[in-house]
This record gives structure tokens, C-alpha cells and sequence, in this order.
């Protein structure tokens, strides 16, 4: 019986460093599937496993150990099956884009609410700095004040520059990190810039779009220096939020908690009750509009019960 950490998963095996520094290739148990949760992969980048290997030599995975968290998402095509991106995360980095392509603020909020829900603490880095407009610059650091204030460290880096990347190598030692965001942002050339031995395949984007192309295709981690991992996982277009019921969504929105302690109802959901503390705050521009608008989008998505790619 060996202990040891997941650190790449195909979809159909799993890579698994033992605590003495051999790398075994793994299958999963058949009739392996965790209590409570249901997932297309039960396993994930970043787990702490217990693996058998047997007198030919086969490698299997028997059991998982608790994870201290993780973060999900809806699985696109099966929207009661939810996707595990990583287990075991000190932060994640999610890399946003002004432009080439853009980012949405609805975007951005699905995914921070999601990293609220399952307790990872994320870091907002914007990329391709070297690239704006007056104009994208200027929305960029309405941006960048609007997600400091809240609480979400922010990072402006041009990975083609090696501007602000000496900052993000500081932010990654001795930690797990995970790095997420949209196809084309720039994930790979990001952590190539970080890490220049990995040599991460970088796709160009596709100039009719202004999308990226897929160019990472399963989950994998990368040491750091002091300890750390960098978990690269596929450009995500979609996230949608996973199992959180109406009256908890504003829970993680940090300002719509913090405002929703003055709400004249304890169920309130901010929508049209009476004495509703956060609509007020949004009046007042104590909570930002966009926020608002995707705090409320999410709700009407659990509406329509369906997962919106879109975002």
C-alpha cells in the first residue's frame, strides 16, 4: 500500500507521485465512487490517494483521503452531474483577459462564487496588459479596484512581456495553486513564463472568434519552487454553478453577505421584498451594478433549471 499525490489525469488513468518520488500510472477500482458526491471523475489533480499495486504490476487506486476542498462545476452535457477541477487547493489563479478575448464580469462572479461555496481562496490576474486600448486600460483598473476592494487580490501581467510575473511567482511559493479562466486568456504562456522548463503547448487564437483553441486537454500539476504546484487545467467556457440552493447564493457574494445582515427578512433574496438592505446598497453604489446583475443571473439560471454556456 503506497500514499501519494494525483498529479495529472487523462480521463482514462491517473499519474500518482508516491511519497518516495516514483511516478505510477493508475487505473481507478471499478467499483470506486465517492459517497455523496456525483461526478463525472471522482478523482481529481491534487488528491491525496492510497494505491495498490498488484503481481503484475498494475497499479490501481483504493482510496482517497479527505480533502480539506476542491472546486466544481456543472458538467456542460449532464447538468445533475457536476466536474471536479482540482482537489486539495491553498488558491486559485484566475486568469482574465479586457480583451482577446474578453472576460465577462458574469463570468468572473460565477466563478468566484463557486470558489466561495468550496472554500479556495482566489486571486484575479489580467493578462495581456501590453495589449489594450486607452479605453481597455481604463475599464481594466475599474476592474481592478472593484475586485481589491471586495477582498480578491489582483495581478496586472503581460506573459509575453514578463511584466508583473516576478510578483506572481512570490504569490506561488510553498502553495497549490490552480490557474482556470476561458480558453485564450493566456493560461499557458502564463505558466511558461513562471515555469520555463515546462514548455506548455500555447494555441493561437483563432482570429474570426477572437476565441482561444482548446490547447490543454486534462488536468495536471507542475512543481514550483518552495514546494508550490501550479495545477494547469483546460480553458473553461462555461461555469456553471453547481448544487447551491437560492437563499445561499448571496452568501458568496462577500459584499451581498455582508450587506444582507440589514435585510428587513432573514430569507430575503434580494430581488423585490421590503427593506431589502443590499438592493439599497446597489442604489447607493456600495455594491457594484455588475455584481448585482450576476448574483442575479445566477439565480434566474437555477430558474430555468439549465446550464447557460454562454458565460
Amino acid at each position: 500500500m503506497d500514499k501519494g499525490l494525483v498529479i495529472k489525469n487523462t480521463g482514462s488513468w491517473y499519474l500518482v507521485k508516491t511519497d518516495d518520488n516514483r511516478l505510477v500510472e493508475c487505473k481507478v477500482k471499478g467499483n470506486f465512487r465517492l459517497k455523496g458526491i456525483r461526478s463525472t471523475n471522482p478523482i481529481a489533480v491534487g488528491d491525496r490517494v492510497q494505491i495498490t499495486i498488484n503481481t503484475e504490476g498494475t497499479a490501481f487506486i483504493t482510496e482517497i483521503e479527505d480533502r480539506k476542498n476542491y472546486i466544481i462545476r456543472r458538467a456542460s452535457n449532464l447538468s445533475k452531474q457536476s466536474h471536479i477541477i482540482a482537489a486539495n487547493l491553498d488558491q486559485c489563479m484566475l486568469v482574465v483577459t479586457v480583451n482577446y478575448p474578453e472576460t465577462s464580469t458574469t463570468f468572473i462572479d460565477r466563478f468566484l462564487a463557486s470558489a466561495e461555496a468550496y472554500r479556495v481562496p482566489v486571486c484575479l490576474i489580467f493578462n495581456k496588459t501590453d495589449r489594450y486600448s486607452d479605453n481597455e486600460t481604463h475599464y481594466l483598473e475599474g476592474l481592478v479596484n472593484l475586485y481589491t476592494h471586495i477582498g480578491y487580490p489582483c495581478y496586472q501581467v503581460s506573459a509575453l512581456t514578463g511584466k508583473g510575473i516576478n510578483e506572481i511567482k512570490e504569490a506561488l511559493k510553498g502553495k497549490i495553486s490552480l490557474f482556470s479562466g476561458h480558453s485564450g486568456v493566456g493560461k499557458s504562456t502564463l505558466i511558461n513564463a513562471i515555469l520555463p522548463e515546462q514548455h506548455l503547448k500555447t494555441g493561437e487564437i483563432s482570429a474570426a472568434h477572437n476565441k482561444g483553441m482548446h490547447t490543454t486537454t486534462f488536468s495536471e500539476m507542475f512543481e514550483t519552487e518552495d514546494n508550490g504546484y501550479i495545477i494547469d487545467t483546460p480553458g473553461i467556457k462555461g461555469f456553471g454553478t453547481f448544487d447551491m440552493k437560492d437563499e445561499e447564493v448571496g452568501h458568496y457574494f462577500k459584499e451581498i453577505f455582508e450587506f444582507s445582515a440589514n435585510c428587513k427578512y432573514g430569507n430575503c433574496t434580494h430581488r423585490h421584498e421590503p427593506g431589502c438592505a443590499v438592493r439599497e446598497a446597489v442604489e447607493k453604489h456600495y455594491i457594484s451594478e455588475s455584481r448585482y446583475a450576476s448574483y442575479l443571473n445566477i439565480l434566474e439560471d437555477k430558474e430555468e433549471g439549465k446550464y447557460r454556456s454562454a458565460f
